[in-house]
């Protein structure tokens, strides 16, 4: 399994923070898996800003993705997902309809998905229906909006870009990257800020330790 994460100016970092750290320290995930690589993609290969003003050089671009089944796509969140430019990524997307593909899209990204239909036939949440109403004048998908901090239709996962959280337990939920009780453990602790949960964490981290 790989991990297409896209990047693209003003991509809001808080956004992925939670995913990307997680997978790339590997500190919580199964011990009997390979740690999947994080592949940053861009439109091309020239370095991106994100929102809080770092610079991010991606690996490949767009037209250089190999899919297999299993793979993931995270699109962020970014206040440039209108430029032209960053359609690419949604056109590939497009032409991969029979692949068992993750699509993982928070905040501004699911306008993007919304705008190019994909949303249509799909249960989906995003910043709110009247979000997308205004922002994407294709969307034709409102009946099937739910109004939840992230909704996952088998492997289409959206998010609101108020739970970056909740973005992060549920793609790491679909690709089992870690035991139920440590992800659920985890997920706790970040969410209710209980120290309980640590101890829970540690716990769980003890039961799946190999001997």
């Amino acid at each position: 399994m790989k991990i297409y994460l896209y990047v693209l100016n003003t991509l809001a970092d808080w956004e992925i923070a939670h995913l990307i750290a997680e997978i790339n320290s590997g500190r919580f995930l199964k011990r009997n898996i390979e740690i999947p690589e994080i592949i940053k993609v861009g439109n091309d290969l020239t370095p991106i800003k994100t929102m809080g003003g770092l610079e991010i050089t991606p690996d490949i671009d767009v037209h250089n993705i190999t899919l297999e089944n299993g793979d993931v796509i995270v699109l962020p969140g970014g206040n440039t997902w209108q430029n032209e430019e960053n359609q690419e990524i949604i056109n590939m997307i497009l032409k991969k309809p029979g692949m068992d593909i993750t699509v993982a899209a928070i905040c501004g990204a699911t306008a993007a998905l919304a705008e190019a239909g994909i949303l249509d036939n799909r249960k989906h949440t995003s910043n709110g229906k009247g979000f997308l109403e205004m922002m994407c004048k294709n969307y034709k998908g409102k009946d099937l909006y739910v109004d939840k901090l992230v909704v996952v239709d088998n492997n289409l996962i959206t998010a609101t870009g108020f739970a970056p959280l909740e973005f992060a337990y549920e793609v790491i939920r679909k690709t089992n990257l870690m035991e139920s009780n440590t992800l659920e453990a985890w997920f706790n602790l970040y969410k209710t800020k209980d120290t309980k949960y640590f101890y829970d964490l540690m716990e769980s981290l003890k039961s799946t330790t190999p001997p």
